[in-house]
């Protein structure tokens, strides 16, 4: 800060403008004011000359003390003491404002008898007195100490959608001509969500967007200009303000539950957060209990299916508040267009469908491995599947399955944001294998099952015969071993004879 001008010899005075604790250039010279805001800090200056400082401190035989005194709000009342420091050191502080005001001992040696004032209530506005003893002389300064306020209506927490009244208010005394408001540096329309009154700021529906600095300035009749700046914290939840959470049927889901702060920011024990969700026409409810230095309170789903698809409700009591997030679960899910067993060769379609569609969702399938029962397949990627293996859009169409379809496939949902869930559905054919065995295990197999079928068949043969010959009548044992003979009739003889006779004669 530049050396202040001379107004009362030997010491300087300047006209100064506290805005939220720094000291700004602001009334015309000849006068000696300070702005401050309520719960900063202030300095109410007072040095002495460097043209008399050089030469008072070059005896070192000199005393020097300082008193600080106010008049209240005006230079007409009774002064009291606020600060006194003897050339002894001993310093005597009056009690109301013990320890707010404090002077500092190295700057008293170079001649800086300011007033600092931490914090600075709105009951401090009036006019201070330092009178200044060195040697045999007595010099003063006053400083005008104005307040400005920025109070908050209800007051901090602010909740987020809760309706919120800034207002701007200062100990000047001339007329108030115009009030300004500015968010991080820009101007504050009146429109929508804000509406500017006297000294004041409404806003209807505060969200997340609108923390940050505020600052207001007010222009009064006489040319002052008072402004002050606060750091505006709004109480809510991160993320989005309705969030989705996309789960495949048959996961877990985690919905998420998070403060912008952690609620011992504001002085705020919050312990538990209450979930609730309206399911089959009964209502569930969950209590999530946390320590004050958490901020989090996720519900955790550890299996979902449709059922449990559609809005939970979060409700975070902060004070005589309650904070409410409704998050919303949606669940994908996978059917198949045939029930039942997939026979090699048939029409399939497989339908990817999401419970709570949002209307900017799209699908990507893809067939992630070759064999469901080999953990560690391949993966395949949408840029080295061909034909059927990779399709966009809810529904996979396959007009004949075969055994290069077989396997894991994937449907992932993707929103603006990216990727937002995925499902996956394991196809098997009925009767058929899914790896193909070696040509040689192939022959072996083959020749085994033609030997089982022919002693099948043997077994089968043998069997209907003695079927059959159980069949028969009972015989006689006595009878099995007679043998048959044949008795030849006369006919017969004769002939026999004759051929005996004719040998003979021979």
């Amino acid at each position: 800060m530049s050396p202040p001008a001379p107004c009362l010899p030997p010491f300087a005075q300047t006209s100064c403008l506290v805005t939220a604790g720094n000291i700004l250039a602001g009334a015309a010279a000849g006068e000696q004011k300070v702005w401050a805001r309520e719960g900063s800090s202030a300095v109410l200056p007072c040095y002495l000359s460097p043209r008399k400082q050089g030469r008072i401190w070059k005896q070192p035989s000199d005393w020097t003390s300082v008193l600080w005194k106010r008049h209240g709000g005006s230079a007409h009342q009774e002064p009291h003491v606020v600060l006194e420091v003897e050339y002894t050191g001993l310093r005597k502080t009056a009690l109301p404002m013990r320890p707010r005001v404090s002077v500092q001992d190295s700057a008293l040696r170079s001649g800086n008898f300011s007033l600092r004032i931490d914090p600075v209530r709105s009951g401090d506005a009036g006019l201070y007195e330092a009178q200044v003893t060195y040697s045999t002389e007595v010099q003063s300064c006053q400083v005008e100490l104005g307040i400005v306020t920025v109070t908050l209506s209800p007051p901090s927490p602010v909740v987020e959608g809760e309706p919120l009244l800034m207002s701007c208010n200062s100990s000047h005394r001339a007329r108030l001509v115009e009030t300004r408001w500015f968010h991080n540096g820009h101007p504050v329309p009146t429109a929508k969500n804000f509406y500017s009154l006297h000294r004041a700021l409404s806003i209807l529906q505060p969200s997340m967007s609108d923390s940050g600095s505020w600052h207001c300035q007010l222009r009064y009749s006489d040319n002052v200009v008072v402004s002050a700046t606060h750091d505006l914290q709004i109480l809510g939840f991160d993320g989005p303000t309705n969030p989705v959470v996309y789960a495949a049927a048959g996961s877990a889901a985690d919905l998420p539950c998070t403060l912008s702060y952690l609620p011992s920011a504001f002085g705020i024990n919050v312990v538990a957060a209450h979930w609730s969700h309206l399911a089959g026409g009964h209502l569930q409810d969950w209590v999530i209990s946390q320590n004050q230095s958490s901020r989090s309170f996720p519900l955790h789903l550890p299996a979902v299916g449709p059922g449990d698809a559609g809005r939970y409700s979060c409700a975070v009591p902060v004070g005589s508040k309650t904070m409410r997030r409704d998050v919303t679960l949606a669940v994908v899910t996978v059917t198949p267009g045939i029930p039942g067993p997939i026979s090699e060769g048939s029409h399939l379609l497989l339908i990817c469908s999401v419970t709570h569609l949002q209307g900017h969702e799209r699908f990507q399938w893809k067939l992630l491995s070759s064999d469901p029962t080999n953990k560690k397949g391949a993966m395949f990627t949408s840029h080295n599947l061909k034909d059927h293996r990779s399709q966009t859009g809810p529904n996979l169409d396959i007009p004949q399955v075969s055994q290069k379809d077989v396997g894991i496939w994937e449907c992932s949902v993707y929103g603006p944001e990216g990727r937002l869930g995925a499902v996956e559905y394991g196809l098997q054919i009925t009767g058929a294998q899914v790896s193909s065995p070696p040509t040689i295990f192939s022959g072996q197999v083959t020749f085994g099952l033609t030997v089982t079928l022919f002693f099948l068949l043997m077994v089968c043969v043998l069997a209907l015969a003695l079927q059959k010959r159980a069949r028969l009548p009972a015989s006689y044992p006595a009878l099995e071993g007679i043998v048959a003979v044949a008795v030849p009739n006369k006919k017969d003889v004769e002939e026999s004879q004759k051929e005996t006779i004719q040998q003979t004669e021979c």
